[in-house]
Order: C-alpha cells, then sequence, then structure tokens
C-alpha cells in the first residue's frame, strides 16, 4: 500500500469484544487501506468471554484468556480506547461521540456492543449484592465475595447460571440454581440429560431448585435472599442474574438506527444507517438474535469482505448446533431435541458410563440429536442435521456400534470431517474454519496439535475443539498420522521446551540471543509470540548479566515505555519515591511535571508513591527527563515497591528503622528484573502497618532484629506470607534477600508469582538453598551481585530508553506512509 496515512480511510469499532475484533482481524488479513480506532467499554484488551467462568473458579488468569494483547492493537497500528462508551453517533456528520464528550470521525463504523444479560423486573433487583454475569468486573465482583458471602443464588439454569454456580462453589459459597423450568437447559437437553446433567452437578456440590419463580429480592440496601411466588424463601447474600441476555442496542437507538430485538442489519451486515454495520450479538438478521459464537464469525466473514471490497456471498443465517463443556461435563444439541409423534428416535443411554446418545429422523431424514458425557461425534451429527442428512446402516452402525461400520478406535471418526465444507467453523471460539487447518497442515507440514494452535489458534480457548482437530489431522495426514502423547507442556504453543530445557540449553550452548533460542531449539514461529519473546528474553539476561543486551522490542509496550497505559490511550507515569519518603523538592517538580503535561489526575499509590495519570504517549520522555526521577516500575516484572511504615524515626511503637530498609533494599534492586512484579514491605514492628503478610517480601522488626516473611499475594488469589527466618543484623537481612530474590530469579517460571513458585518449589528448598547451606547462599548473593553491577543508573535508563521508543515509533510512523 502507498501513499500517507492520511490517505487511509478512517474506520471505527465501537465494541471490543470477541465479534467486532474478529472482524477486524479479517479485515487487517485482506487489506491495509484502513485507520482503525476501537472503543471498548471495558478496561481490558479483547479477552474470550467464553472463558470467564475459567476465570471464576481460579484455573485461569485475566492474563490467561486475553485473547490480543495491547501489544496486537499497537502492531497493526490500531488506536485503542478501553473504558470508553459510545453515547451516540451522528450518522449524517459520520461521528461518533463518547459519554466522556470525545468524538471521532468515521468514514465505515462497525457497531459490536455485544449483550447484556436479562435482568428479572422484579422488586430488589438493584439492592447491592445482584449482578449478572457477562464480563471480568462480575467475575471480580463474585471473587471479591468470597470468605464474606456464604450463600449464593444463581437465577437461571442455562450454560452461564451453570458455569457460574460452579465457580462460585469453587469459591466456597454454598450455591443454589434457581430455574423456572422443570429441566436445565431446556432449549438444548431433553429431560434424560438434563436429569444426567443435574446430578452430576448436585454431586460437584452445586443445590437445584426447580420449577421456583423468583418474585422479589430480599433485604435492606444490600441483598439478603430470594422469595418465590409459592411464598417460599431462600438465604442468599449474592444473587447472580443468569436469566438470558438481550442484544445491546443502545447506541443505535440513541442515533436513530432501526432495531427490533436487536440492530436490524441485512444480508451484508448493513443497517440502515449509510456506511454504519453491526456484527454480533447486537444485531438481529433475518428476525433472529444469535448468543453463540461461532454465528458471529460467520457473520464476520462477510462482513470483513463487505468493507474490503471483496465480493461474497451474502450471510443467509447460521445452522445453530450447541456443544459445550458445562463444569467438565460435555453435551451437545443440534436441531430439534424434544420427541415428537413425527419422529423415529434412535437412543442409546449407559448410565454406567454415564453416556447418552440420541438422534431423531423424520422419515429417514437426521433432524436433531442430543448427547451427554461423549461429544466426538458432535461434528458429524452437526453436519447431518444442517444438510439433512439420511440415516444409512453404515451410519448407524458408526454412531451406535455394531457392525463392519464400527472401528471402535480413533480411526472411525474421518467421515465426520471428510463431509465438512471448507468454510465449516472447527473452532468456534476464535473463528478457525476447516479450510484454515487443513491448509496449514499441507502447507507448513504440520503434525500436532499444537503446531495447528500456534498457527491457526483452534484449540487456544477452551479447547473444546481438539478431538475434531485431531480428527482433521488424522484426515489430512493418513497413513502418516501418530498419535501422540501431549503431556509436556512448553512455555507457548511455539515451543514444546518447558522452562528448564531452555534455561539448560541458553547455558550448555552459550546461546546469546532471543532468534539464537529460537533457531537452535526449532522454534515453531521464527518470530516468536508476545508469551515467549519476553521470557526468552528474561531467561538470557538472568543466565549471562554481564554480556547480554537487552532487546526492548522482546518487551511489552508498558516496560518500553516506563509508563501504564490506561483505558483511555493515556499513560500513568509513576516517580519512585524509596521507601515513601519524599522531599518538598521532589513534589514541587512532580507538580510542575503534572501542570506542564497535563495530567488528568495525581494520585497516591497503595505503595506510598504519586502517579501521574492521563500523560500522552508523545510526552513520556519529556516528562521523565523534566522529573529527574527514576521510574517506580508500576509496569515491569521487576520490583514494584517497598512499602515501608515509619518505624522507629517516629512511631512510639517502633523498634527498628524500617523506612532505612526499605529505602536501602529499595535501591539496591530496583532495578533487578525477575520472573514476574514483586513487591515488598518493611515493618518498624509486629504491628505489621505496611502489610508484609501479603507481599512476595515481607519484613518485620522486632527487638531482636528481623522476621522474613516471603510468598505472600494479595492479589485475586490471595496467600499469606510464610516465615523463611528470623536474623539478627542488617547486613545478614540484606543477605537474605539477595539471595532469595536470586534463587526466585534462578528457578522462577517467567510471569510466575513468588506465591505459585513457593507452592511449587517447597519451602523447605527453599530454606536448604537459602538460610542452610551457606555455600549455596554466598553463590547466590554473588550471582545477585553480578547481575546488578551492570545495571545503570535508574533515571538514566529511563530517559534513554525513552528516547529510543520515540526513535522505534518514528521510523513504524515512515515505514507505513
Amino acid at each position: 500500500m502507498t501513499g500517507t496515512n492520511n490517505a487511509r480511510r478512517k474506520l471505527v469499532l465501537i465494541g471490543n469484544g470477541m465479534a467486532g475484533i474478529n472482524a477486524l482481524e479479517q479485515i487487517l488479513k485482506l487489506t491495509n487501506a484502513f485507520e482503525i480506532t476501537v472503543y471498548g467499554e471495558e478496561p481490558y484488551p479483547n479477552y474470550n468471554r467464553i472463558q470467564l467462568s475459567y476465570v471464576l473458579e481460579g484455573s485461569k488468569t485475566i492474563d490467561d484468556i486475553i485473547l490480543n494483547s495491547r501489544e496486537w492493537y499497537e502492531e497493526n497500528g490500531i488506536t485503542l480506547h478501553t473504558g470508553t462508551k459510545v453515547a451516540r453517533i451522528d450518522t449524517a456528520a459520520k461521528r461518533v461521540y463518547t459519554s466522556a464528550g470525545d468524538s471521532a470521525d468515521y468514514d465505515i463504523l462497525i457497531i459490536a456492543t455485544g449483550s447484556k444479560p436479562f435482568v428479572l423486573p422484579i422488586p430488589g433487583a438493584d439492592k447491592k449484592g445482584v449482578i449478572g454475569f457477562r464480563d471480568i468486573a462480575d467475575c471480580e465482583t463474585m471473587i471479591g465475595a468470597a470468605g464474606r458471602v456464604k450463600q449464593a443464588a444463581v437465577i437461571g439454569g442455562g450454560l452461564l447460571g451453570l458455569e457460574a454456580a460452579k465457580g462460585l462453589v469453587q469459591l466456597g459459597m454454598e450455591t443454589t440454581v434457581v430455574h423456572l423450568m422443570d429441566t436445565l437447559m431446556e432449549r438444548q437437553l431433553d429431560q434424560t440429560a438434563a436429569g444426567m446433567l443435574k446430578a452430576e452437578l448436585e454431586r460437584q456440590g452445586i443445590k437445584f431448585r426447580m420449577g421456583a419463580k423468583t418474585v422479589e429480592v430480599l433485604g435492606g440496601t444490600e441483598a439478603s435472599g430470594l422469595r418465590f411466588a409459592d411464598g417460599e424463601e431462600l438465604d442468599a447474600q449474592l444473587v447472580v442474574m443468569s436469566a438470558g441476555i438481550i442484544p445491546n442496542a443502545e447506541v443505535a437507538k440513541a442515533s436513530g438506527i432501526e432495531t427490533g430485538r436487536g440492530i436490524l442489519v441485512n444480508d451484508y451486515l448493513q443497517t440502515s444507517a449509510p456506511d454504519v454495520y453491526a456484527v454480533g450479538e447486537c444485531c438481529e438478521h433475518r428476525g433472529v438474535c444469535y448468543g453463540l459464537v461461532a454465528p458471529l464469525f460467520d457473520q464476520g466473514a462477510v462482513l470483513a469482505k463487505t468493507i474490503a471490497g471483496v465480493n461474497t456471498a451474502p450471510y443467509e443465517g447460521s445452522t445453530v448446533s450447541t456443544k459445550l463443556k458445562i463444569s467438565g461435563v460435555d453435551v451437545f444439541s443440534a436441531g430439534e431435541y424434544l420427541d415428537a409423534p413425527d419422529h423415529r428416535v434412535l437412543r442409546l443411554h449407559d448410565d454406567w458410563r454415564g453416556v447418552y446418545k440420541k438422534v431423531l429422523l423424520r422419515d429417514k431424514q437426521i433432524v436433531g440429536a442430543v448427547m451427554y458425557g461423549d461429544v466426538t461425534d458432535a461434528p458429524l451429527l452437526a453436519r447431518l442435521v444442517r444438510d439433512g442428512g439420511a440415516m444409512t446402516d453404515e451410519l448407524y452402525a458408526e454412531l451406535f456400534g455394531g457392525g463392519s461400520g464400527c472401528c471402535g478406535g480413533g480411526g472411525k471418526k474421518s467421515s465426520a470431517v471428510e463431509g465438512m465444507a471448507d468454510e465449516e467453523i472447527v473452532c468456534g471460539c476464535n473463528g478457525v474454519t476447516k479450510g484454515d487447518i487443513v491448509r496449514v497442515i499441507r502447507e507448513d507440514g504440520l503434525s500436532t496439535v499444537d503446531e495447528i494452535k500456534v498457527k491457526t489458534g483452534a484449540t487456544r480457548s477452551c479447547g473444546g475443539c481438539k478431538p475434531l482437530v485431531e480428527q482433521l489431522l488424522q484426515f489430512v495426514l493418513g497413513d502418516g498420522f501418530q498419535a501422540k502423547e501431549e503431556t509436556k507442556q512448553g512455555i507457548c504453543g511455539c515451543t514444546d521446551c518447558t522452562r528448564d530445557e531452555i534455561v539448560a540449553a541458553i547455558q550448555e550452548k552459550h546461546l546469546t540471543n532471543v532468534r539464537e533460542v529460537m533457531a537452535v531449539l526449532d522454534w515453531r514461529q521464527p518470530e516468536g509470540c508476545s508469551k515467549c519473546r519476553p521470557a526468552l528474553n528474561y531467561y538470557l539476561g538472568m543466565a549471562w548479566p554481564t554480556e547480554y543486551e537487552d532487546e526492548r522490542n522482546s518487551r511489552f509496550v508498558n516496560e518500553r515505555l516506563h509508563a501504564n497505559i490506561q483505558k483511555d490511550g493515556t499513560y500513568s507515569v509513576i516517580p519512585r519515591m524509596y521507601g515513601g519518603v519524599t522531599t518538598a523538592d521532589q513534589l514541587r517538580q512532580i507538580a510542575d511535571a503534572a501542570d506542564k503535561y497535563g495530567a488528568k489526575m495525581v494520585k497516591v499509590t497503595g505503595g506510598q508513591r504519586i502517579d501521574l495519570l492521563g500523560i500522552a504517549k508523545e510526552d513520556l520522555p519529556a516528562i521523565w527527563e523534566e522529573l529527574g526521577m527514576p521510574s517506580g516500575y508500576g509496569y515491569a516484572k521487576a520490583l514494584r515497591t517497598v512499602k515501608t511504615c515509619v518505624g522507629n524515626r517516629f512511631c512510639r511503637f517502633g523498634t527498628q528503622d524500617s523506612i532505612g530498609m526499605g529505602i536501602l533494599l529499595e535501591q539496591k534492586f530496583e532495578r533487578l528484573w525477575m520472573p514476574a512484579k514483586f513487591k515488598m514491605a518493611v515493618n518498624g514492628c509486629p504491628r505489621n502497618c505496611a502489610e508484609s503478610g501479603t507481599k512476595d517480601l515481607g519484613i518485620v522488626g522486632n527487638d531482636g532484629g528481623w522476621e522474613v516473611y516471603v510468598g505472600g499475594n494479595g492479589g485475586i488469589r490471595m496467600k499469606e506470607a510464610e516465615l523463611l527466618c528470623k536474623v539478627k543484623s542488617d547486613e545478614e537481612l540484606v543477605d537474605i534477600c539477595g539471595a532469595f530474590i536470586q534463587y526466585y530469579r534462578e528457578t522462577g517460571n517467567y510471569a510466575e508469582r513468588t506465591s505459585d513458585w513457593l507452592e511449587r518449589i517447597g519451602m523447605e528448598q527453599v530454606r536448604k538453598l537459602v538460610i542452610e547451606d551457606a555455600d549455596n547462599r554466598k553463590a547466590l548473593i554473588e550471582r545477585v551481585e553480578t547481575s546488578l553491577a551492570k545495571l545503570q543508573d535508574p533515571w538514566r535508563e529511563v530517559v534513554e530508553s525513552g528516547r529510543l521508543q520515540q526513535e522505534y515509533y518514528h521510523r513504524i510512523e515512515v515505514a507505513r506512509d
């Protein structure tokens, strides 16, 4: 593409969810003709909403479900505004207006605002403690209620309601699902499958109130329970509304765009306004609003080609089938699912194995299917229901066993994928088709599911499509297919190598840069990914502290810019204030810089520092130079802060100089990169005002010396720090801190907090190598001192890297022009 950025048309996307970003991804594959701006109401980049239940139950973190990192937006030249709501659209002037009063022009506009939970119109529905289950904020509310709330109720026995209930049980709450109907998931399952599902979930600890109509939420300002139509009541201090969803068409209604249940679109996803399109759960097509993921990708494919000017067949609707993993149990439903007088019913029900399979025929035509427990036939049945396939003796043998058609092993399912169309979706979470997978297997010589995941994204999210991807591998490779036990987990999908194998290879082969590691260890992706590049950069720097030159382009954007990107695209600048101590001169410098560079807020942080919020990216190098203070590393996988109390300098209870020790430790270790963010606290007495019990390294003073606590975490997965040792002198304390930090640096997985690391390594091992083995402790101290000796002045590092970053972005802009 030639020309300047000014010649590119302006594309604005309202909504930062899966449907809208998938459409953008497909547009970017077709053209570079647009200058793209994205507005999202949540403070996160695009994430996988399907996996919210895993975040709730604690098996995944928020970072684990991010689909497109902030770096992805930046690398693709996309301006991202998170935490920003678009209030209205001036369709005549082609301009969008945010609720904060900002605005932006567009040539093409896509609305992808998704859906909202349906809140029952009953008294008390607005009380505190009544929430939906649609976003990360809802998850955080439920997680925050753990330990405080004893009883929870989930209204709605559909997929999301059941997943929410399982998560709440995992958080330790007594949880009851309240459902209006007599069967769970009554729109997808028959009574037999629903009964098997209910029995399994009861075994997992979920309680049920079936056939119950909720008429009121009880309590004062906060919820205390539910009242039902029959007069009975249920105690609950947390109420999750999961009784359905409604399209979020607010911005369209406010802007005069035609709506029904959702935003009305034609077969090319065009709305009633010129150059305005809608995609996903917010839109209504031919009278249908879809609430599942797969149709959203079908729509996105048509929309992308339409906007890019590529010929495309119209979107004519989607045949919906449901294959879901509910709290560890697989269920599938397609087409008709309830028995009718004109049906022939083929049924297999095995209570011993927990398997149920039902296929509905009208004459010989397959019109519906329901499965529970074993859903390996789901792709085949979904296609047969969609295409109106006929039942045959051979197909019956394949589905229900017996006869020559049943192989019983891995080879029997080839017909399930052989008859699929190339454009048919295999991975509903990421919109990957059969054709995408077959192409990369053939063109790139792939032979494992992990390799396919790296290339296409299939299986990257919920993993429910993994059996089908394996079948495609077998189908394409034929006799060359070898089923592999993929038990070893690499650090990312680019490699099968574990952290220990990578570090060993770096040391044994004396590998000295990221590209060299990837080449020697046969990386599947020659450029790596946003997960492995920062990890390799860290491992190399840890292994060769005196000779390795940090690769700044392998760092996350916040680390490169020495500032935290905020939801509106501005940055947060946090100067370091050692031990929370500052001077009048520093305060004047901060105040002057805040005025000069238009800080939107000046805030004292939880780590006893001052945060300047709302700084423009282009001002970052200048503001740092003007401040003349090192960065507080509020973004880094390094020492963030050392929180201190006033100690014996001022406090009448203080027994030790916590301020002096905190400053000493902060200045010593502030520039040292670590596997994950690292927080410290120093208390002058056991009253613990600086909260050492929730820090990675917490120190408590007493009359006899210091106590050292390690492995604390005050985040989502809270963990109390454990006592490592007691020391008598300041010198011994500094040595122990250095040895502990170095042992964590050398053995921690990249992005692994000390709380998780300590669970994996074990406190006995840490005590043995850091405390009891004096020779090993001395060696650890020598290695950490070697790393510290190379580090330059912290303020100069920030200023110089800011200048380098400015040059880097200038080169990107020139390349784009």
